[in-house]
């Protein structure tokens, strides 16, 4: 008769999750022993390192990915990140070890007290089985709520004496499962969303995450390109659901409700796909919408429609409607790039010994190959990023979804190991690096090639900006200077090198992306 432990291999084999991401402690011994030679375990210094990379990893796959942390203590290592998963959509199946089930309740070392109550409101949904019998089915309950619609992490907490009980002849079953999600728009609704952009004079596109992550990019550039509708990519993006380098492409939409305002100035309807309405983040009041102007939006995501403060809402999986809608809205002849209205690049200055983010970010783009994965998480150099990168391929952006550090280092490592085949540069600031480093060493360890290019300009340059948007003068704790990123890489057995110049860091990414392995060049900048 099989354990708990070989069914629940057998069930996570039958999901194709034969990757587990994790940080182990004695509460999950029991949980790996006897590990099966078909699975790899990718091992995290820490166990918010440990979610991001297995959050990269599901969000390049685009399949749930499989967590194994360590009791209390290491779910709340990792609950700062898993604040990026909740926004990003990412089906993360999340496990810990609880102490032996006999002992639970009297609190003793290591027992994960309200285990299924501690990364609530971050998780789709959390449980601790009832009885060693019913760990396998809570984990394929698990597995596949995290992939329906809408995806999103899930958490299951296991009394490690569970593990080697026998499981039921019942079990089996679990693994002959097979579930489809196949929701579709209706006719009625698809009608509905046709006729009244085909009504609109001055339409405009804002695109989000979802689109990517359905990989209906191509569907939203045809449906762009029939309504002659230039396009925003909604604030704060996790992904980039449209490539740069199209002529309609208007950028990031700006994260205020003023300027989204003054954005929409000029037209008369707004289709919002794969994204909230809005996500602001700076704070400067007013009206919402200029007058006379009409929102759609439409998302798989009921609680983005239920939230949202104004606009016409359409609950539909946003791939499918995306590619219906391409199919049946009339070409109407007009050039989206008539109503871009991007502003032309103007590249910063270097200074002595200190690159412009610009130039950091034009030289990446000059020398990454077409279809290069940006992992970004330097929050102060964001426009700088945006007005350089050039992404056309599907799954070439990701970045922290809800501000959490410590998502980027670790997510390159795990988007990697999800695309061998492409190259993943990270682009990290400074103040973010230091909360995911010790990724460093599980991409030297598991020879994964990204090339990290830390930013380093000795500060927290987004707290600096919001220091001037606050008017709250000079405060204490902003400046982080005297790292050095080249010793700590050597510590961890990346390769390294410092520049401060442009020819220094072509040289550097000429060599980084000739090569196979890790590396990381710390790129001297400044904070203007």
């Amino acid at each position: 008769m099989a354990t708990v432990r070989e069914a629940t291999f057998e069930l996570l084999r039958r999901h194709g999750l034969t990757t587990v991401f994790g940080n182990p402690g004695s509460n999950e011994l029991l949980f790996l022993k006897d590990f099966p030679e078909d699975f790899d375990y990718v091992l995290a210094l820490h166990e918010g390192a440990a979610v991001a990379m297995a959050d990269g990893f599901a969000q390049a796959t685009g399949h749930a990915a499989f967590v194994n942390l360590h009791a209390a203590a290491g779910t709340g290592n990792g609950m700062g990140v898993l604040t990026n998963s909740v926004y990003s959509k990412s089906p993360l199946v999340i496990t810990a070890g609880q102490q032996v089930r006999a002992t639970v309740g009297q609190e003793v070392m290591l027992a994960n007290v309200d285990a299924s109550l501690l990364t609530r409101p971050l998780t789709k949904w959390s449980a601790e089985p009832l009885c060693a019998d019913d760990v396998p089915r809570t984990l394929s309950q698990a597995i596949h709520l995290a992939s329906l619609p809408a995806p999103g992490p899930v958490y299951v907490s296991v009394p490690y004496d569970d593990w080697d009980k026998p499981a039921p002849a019942e079990t089996s079953h679990l693994t002959q499962r097979h579930v489809v999600s196949d929701v579709r728009p209706s006719d009625e609704m698809l009608n509905d969303l046709l006729v009244r952009l085909e009504a609109a004079e001055r339409p405009v596109l804002v695109l989000g995450p979802d689109v990517d992550a359905e990989r209906a990019n191509e569907a939203a550039v045809r449906v762009a390109e029939a309504l002659g509708a230039p396009v925003w990519i909604a604030p704060s993006p996790a992904r980039c659901p449209f490539p740069t380098t199209h002529p309609g492409f208007l950028g990031v939409l700006p994260a205020d409700v003023t300027s989204v305002r003054e954005a929409f100035e000029g037209h008369d309807l707004v289709l919002v796909v794969g994204a909230p309405v809005f996500r602001y983040h700076h704070h400067r009041p007013g009206a919402y919408l200029p007058p006379g102007i009409c929102v759609l939006q439409v998302s798989g995501d009921p609680s983005e429609i239920a939230r949202a403060p104004f606009g016409d809402g359409y609950l539909a999986p946003v791939g499918a409607t995306l590619s219906a809608l391409a199919e049946v809205v009339g070409h109407r002849g007009q050039d989206a790039t008539a109503a871009a209205r991007r502003p032309a690049v103007v590249r910063g200055a270097d200074r002595v010994g200190a690159m412009h983010p610009d130039t950091v970010f034009a030289t990446i783009a000059a020398a990454a190959p077409d279809d290069v994965v940006y992992v970004n998480e330097s929050t102060s150099t964001a426009q700088s990023f945006w007005q350089h990168a050039r992404m056309v391929e599907p799954g070439s952006f990701y970045s922290p979804a809800s501000g959490g550090l410590g998502f980027g280092l670790p997510a390159a490592v795990g988007v990697q190991l999800a695309h061998p085949e492409r190259r993943v540069v990270a682009t990290i600031g400074d103040g973010s690096a230091n909360f995911g480093i010790t990724a460093l060493w599980t991409a030297a360890r598991y020879h994964v090639p990204v090339i990290f290019v830390i930013l380093n300009n000795g500060t927290y340059g987004a707290l600096r900006r919001f220091t001037r948007h606050l008017d709250t003068g000079e405060t204490p704790g902003l400046d982080v200077p005297g790292i050095s990123f080249t010793r700590l890489a050597e510590g961890y057995d990346v390769p390294s090198e410092r520049v401060d110049n442009v020819d220094d860091l072509a040289n550097a990414l000429t060599k980084a992306f000739a090569g196979t392995s890790p590396v990381l060049i710390e790129a001297i900048t400044y904070f203007d």
